[in-house]
């Protein structure tokens, strides 16, 4: 055999194990990518599961309310209650109404609830409602939530203002092209101000307390509400941010308190539908905690002041959200901290 030939049968006996190596390194790349990803996933959890138990008092406690506060009951209060394992949490829904931040507070009036959930403030016939039975109310401020517009995907507009939103919400503006849109009907949906918080809100401070228009179409959830708002080219609909940002269906639409500056209530760049569920739209944390966003609320836990284990255990929930742990957990639950 020739020199040249034993030269380049060298060559090739070297190089090819090499390639194979970096080709399995590459192969594993993202393998060993995802593992340290997950671990470094688990570890924050772990870390969080680690933590000491802050709240001494030990029983059930039934509590209840919004429907905003949904993502927090099964992202927050789920750790909370592997922390704490002795203060047991007990989610009650009301018997014959639709759970909300109302009905909640009603349910506290009532004595059947420790404490509740609220996605709106105390209202004053709350308030004396609870005087007529021997005790105060408190609204304790632990999060901040934003009100977000969902329209159908197909919706050629770049925005609203508050006042375009109450204009389509009361009737006074029932076509998309009354705002630079299409030709095409609106179509507005809400739940029932029965419903709770949200709902409650949004006619307070958007609608300045007038009534719905007769053209409102009404639906029982925001998940029913977000299906037709996805089947139905000029549909509308108004929910918390965290509910309705990161949906693949529906378009999450910029508001302004003026037409010259739409916020935006996602992190830019917006995520197509055709890339999603692989990748989801994120909220836009700063706007709302800065004050530009123009719709925002916060979110109460509401504790009756009477002086029994019921107003400790409404505190010592309220006080364990408001550590740094429970704004953490709140904030991955998709609301804004608010310390």
């Amino acid at each position: 055999m020739s020199q040249k030939n034993e030269t380049l049968i060298l060559f090739l006996a070297s190089i090819i194990p090499i390639c194979l190596i970096f080709s399995g390194l590459w192969f594993f790349r993202d393998i060993w990518q995802f593992n340290l990803t997950e671990n470094s996933t688990n570890s924050t959890s772990n870390n969080l599961l680690a933590s000491r138990c802050e709240i001494s008092l030990e029983g059930t406690f039934n509590y209840g309310g919004s429907t905003t506060w949904a993502p927090i009951r099964k992202d927050v209060d789920s750790v909370l209650q592997q922390i704490c394992p002795k203060f047991i949490l007990r989610y009650v829904q009301p018997l014959t109404e639709k759970p909300g931040s109302g009905t909640g507070i009603q349910m506290l009036i009532a004595n059947q609830l420790a404490f509740s959930q609220s996605s709106r403030s105390l209202q004053v016939e709350e308030n004396i409602k609870a005087k007529n039975k021997g005790f105060s109310l408190q609204e304790i401020p632990v999060a901040i939530d934003g009100i977000v517009i969902a329209v159908n995907p197909k919706l050629n507009i770049p925005g609203l203002t508050v006042n375009q939103i109450q204009g389509i919400y009361t009737g006074k503006i029932t076509n998309w092209q009354e705002i630079g849109g299409p030709n095409l009907p609106i179509t507005p949906i809400t739940r029932t101000q029965a419903a709770g918080g949200t709902v409650e809100f949004f006619i307070e401070n958007v609608l300045e307390k007038a009534n719905f228009g007769k053209n409102i179409r009404y639906i029982g959830t925001t998940t029913e509400a977000l299906r037709k708002v996805a089947q139905i080219d000029g549909a509308i609909y108004y929910a918390s941010a965290p509910e309705v940002v990161p949906q693949c269906d529906i378009r999450t639409l910029p508001i302004g308190r003026n037409s010259q500056q739409f916020i935006v209530p996602y992190q830019e760049p917006y995520v197509p539908k055709l890339e999603c569920p692989n990748k989801r739209n994120q909220l836009n944390t700063a706007v709302f905690r800065n004050g530009d966003y123009p719709i925002t609320r916060n979110l109460f836990v509401i504790v009756k002041q009477n002086g029994q284990i019921d107003e400790q255990a409404g505190k010592a929930y309220a006080d364990w959200l408001l550590t740094a742990q429970g704004q953490e957990l709140l904030e991955k639950a998709g609301f804004i901290r608010i310390k």
